[in-house]
This record gives C-alpha cells, structure tokens and sequence, in this order.
C-alpha cells in the first residue's frame, strides 16, 4: 500500500519505498531516520512566507500562495530560456530575454541544487533568493541575496561546471552572483554595480553582473522560438525541449538545429524532465492525470519519436485530481516527484513519489505522499540534487515558509 502522511504530521524521508513521518520536523528525528546512512542532516531552511504573498487576510495570502505556485503575476518575465543560455555557457546571453506574460501552471525553476556540491538556492521572496550551503562549516544560517536590480524573481540556475556561480532571471534582466572567499574574491564585471553579502567569515555572495534584458549580445533564434514558456536541454546536448504559450510544444536537435511540432489535446505543457540518458522526456498537461512520454526511435540527430501514455490511476483515484503541476525526476531514473491540482481535502497539497522503471518503456508505481510542514501547506517548487551518491535528494519549497530537504534512500543506494 502506498505510504500516506496523517494529517498534523511531516514527513522526513524514505526508507526503501516507506516513507517515514514524524509529529514534527528536527534533526533528531533526521538524526534517528536517515543521518545513520548518510553521515548528515539536511535540516529545514526557514524563509518569511508572508513576504511571498501580497495579501493580509488569510484568504488573500491563499490567493497569492495559489499565483505563485502558477506561477502567475502582472510583472513582465524573463523567458527560461534566456536563463538557461546564460548559466550554461558565457555571461554573454544566447537567446535575448523578452517579456510576456505567462501562463498558469507554467514550470518555473524557483529551486535549484548546485550540480556538483551540496549547496541550495530557492526563491524565497519577491525580491529574493535564499542559498544554504550545508558544506559550510561557519554554521547553519543561509545567505540571502537581495539587490536593488533583483526585483520580481522568477527563476534561478547554478552555472554548469561555473563554480559557485548563480543565475538568477527578474524584472529587467538576469542577476549573477558568484562565491567569494578570503584572499580569492569574486571578479565583478568593469562598469557594473556590484554588492557583496556576507556569510559568517567564510563565503560571501558578490552581486557580479547584471545582464539588461535590451542589451543582450548573441544572435537570437527566432525562428520557433518565440512565446516559450519553458526549455529543457537533454543531458548530452543534443536535443532540447521547448514548450510554448499557445499549448504546442518542439523537439529540437542542434546537429542542424531542425524541429518538429508536436500539440496535445490535454492543454498546455506544465512541466518536462528528460530521462538521465536523454533518450526520453516526460512532459505533464494542464488537463490531464497522465504524462506523455517521448521516446525516440533512433540515435541523435533524428526527430523521429513516438508520444507514449504514462498511466498514473492514483491521481484521480486517491487524490480526484485531474491535472498535474509540478514534475521532477532524479538522476539515476528511479524516483518521480509531482504535484497536482487541488484534489480532495485529505490528499490536498501533498507530493506524490513514484518508482520509475524504464525497460522498455516507462511505468511508474507510487511509494506514497510527502506531507510539508505548517497548516496547508501547498509544494511551490521541486528540485532533485542530481549528484547526491547515496540516493536521491528532494527539495521541496512549501508555501508554510519551509524549504525542505528528504532523502529518498533505497536498496540500491544503501551501503553494507
């Protein structure tokens, strides 16, 4: 039977597909559960959930809680893939970043591990971005970024194989911040304005570069590129996925960076999440419980692909939800994280974790729920850490003001 989270209790981890809960989170419940096996404690990170919402009554922070897990909002927005560009390449931009306005549902990256160290960044605030990095030996505290030209975050990327260097897209451009240590400080670019924040008397956080959203300097690609509202790069760089506003969705590859259209009649892409091989993705629908899977029939540079249903009864079953939200899936391939629509009271704002296997094709078999911390909590972002050797990790911001971190530990994963 899948595991499912009382009402009153939060979880804290999975122990080979049983998901442990506790009347409260601690670090000696953490201690208890998983710290034997992993040698550390991924405690909570607290941040003002209030400052998230505009509203003062209750229902209005509701309101505003439910437009930022949309993640709608009047201020103009950067496209994703201005972001991605930024992070995984230069500092110059590849794509020029352009205002429009957004869709509900539409996947934004509001949480992000590090890929190569165990240090996390979150939005936390319309303005700001909390980084926690629980390999500083300074202490527990987290540093918060803020900046007067970070207004209206939207989404954040660390910078592949960059250091210590976060990307992160707002009103009017893209935020850098970059790691500074005594005797090696961060370079900030000539001209720009530059903050630096501290963090006990180790790390510091150095605002180096501010990227204008009318001054980028590639060539954009325009063609089948405009209106997207969101892009996945495949793992090994030879396809990526772009989803855009009017509900159709692209398969690029970049040997000749040809395209094909693909369209659905369960509404409008909400999220994607390439498998670790890049030989499939799976993509979730605004108006459906089920997630498509592409799989492709012959190696790169060929588009030739084929749109597979990934059946998930539960959702509708168990939760009576009929649409999905958020989607991540971890690096080894075997654990799926998603969020859905309302659903009935019981099952309301849970995060449901699925077995994934994928020969040939994908299934997917549910665990059970994680239940966040505080009084309705609702998931606002998933993260997997995609570098985490003892198992998966996933990070989970909850609307309660809580971004927390559960280790997902199975058999495969544990050490004799």
């Amino acid at each position: 039977m899948p595991s499912f989270p009382q009402p009153g209790s939060v979880t804290i981890c999975e122990i080979n597909r049983e998901l442990i809960t506790a009347d409260n989170l601690s670090d000696d419940r953490a201690n208890e559960s998983y710290a034997k096996i992993l040698g550390t404690v991924f405690s909570p990170v607290p941040f003002q959930s209030d400052s998230l919402f505009v509203g003062t009554t209750p229902e209005q922070q509701q309101e505003g809680a439910d437009q930022l897990h949309n993640g709608s909002s009047k201020a103009g927005l950067l496209l994703s893939a201005a972001l991605q560009a930024v992070s995984s390449a230069s500092l110059t931009p590849l794509f020029q970043p352009t205002p429009v306005k957004l869709l509900q549902d539409v996947d934004l990256y509001g949480l992000s591990w590090h890929q190569h160290k165990n240090i996390l960044a979150f939005v936390s605030g319309p303005h700001h971005v909390t980084i926690r990095d629980y390999e500083d030996s300074d202490g527990k505290d987290p540093c918060v970024l803020i900046n007067e030209c970070q207004k209206d975050v939207r989404s954040l990327e660390w910078r592949p194989n960059g250091g210590r260097t976060l990307s992160v897209a707002c009103k009017g451009g893209i935020c850098i911040w970059a790691a500074s240590y005594p005797g090696n400080p961060a370079l900030v670019r000539s001209g720009a304005t530059s903050s630096t924040l501290s963090r006990g008397s180790g790390t510091r956080w150095t605002l180096v570069d501010f990227l204008r959203s009318d001054d980028g300097m590639g060539r954009p690609i325009r063609r089948g590129l405009g209106g997207i509202s969101l892009l996945k790069w495949s793992p090994t760089g030879d396809y990526f996925f772009a989803a855009k506003f009017d509900g159709t969705f692209y398969l690029w590859e970049t040997n000749t960076w040809t395209s094909e259209p693909w369209s659905s009649a369960n509404g409008y892409v909400t999220g994607a999440t390439w498998d670790p091989d890049g030989r499939m993705i799976l993509i979730a629908f605004s108006d459906s419980s089920t997630l498509g899977s592409l799989h492709f029939a012959s190696k790169p540079p060929s588009l030739d692909a084929h749109l597979v249903p990934v059946e998930l009864p539960e959702i509708q079953s168990l939760t009576r939800s009929r649409g999905i939200e958020k989607i991540a899936w971890d690096a080894s391939g075997e654990r799926l994280a998603l969020s859905y629509k309302d659903g009935d009271d019981l099952y309301k704002g849970l995060v449901a974790i699925y077995d994934v296997r994928r020969t040939p094709l994908i299934s997917a078999s549910l665990i059970g729920f994680i239940r966040g911390p505080g009084d309705n909590p609702k998931a606002i972002a998933l993260s997997f850490h995609d570098k985490f050797k003892q198992g998966p990790l996933l990070s989970v911001t909850w609307s309660s003001g809580m971004c927390c971190t559960y280790p997902l530990i199975f058999r495969s994963h544990i050490l004799p």
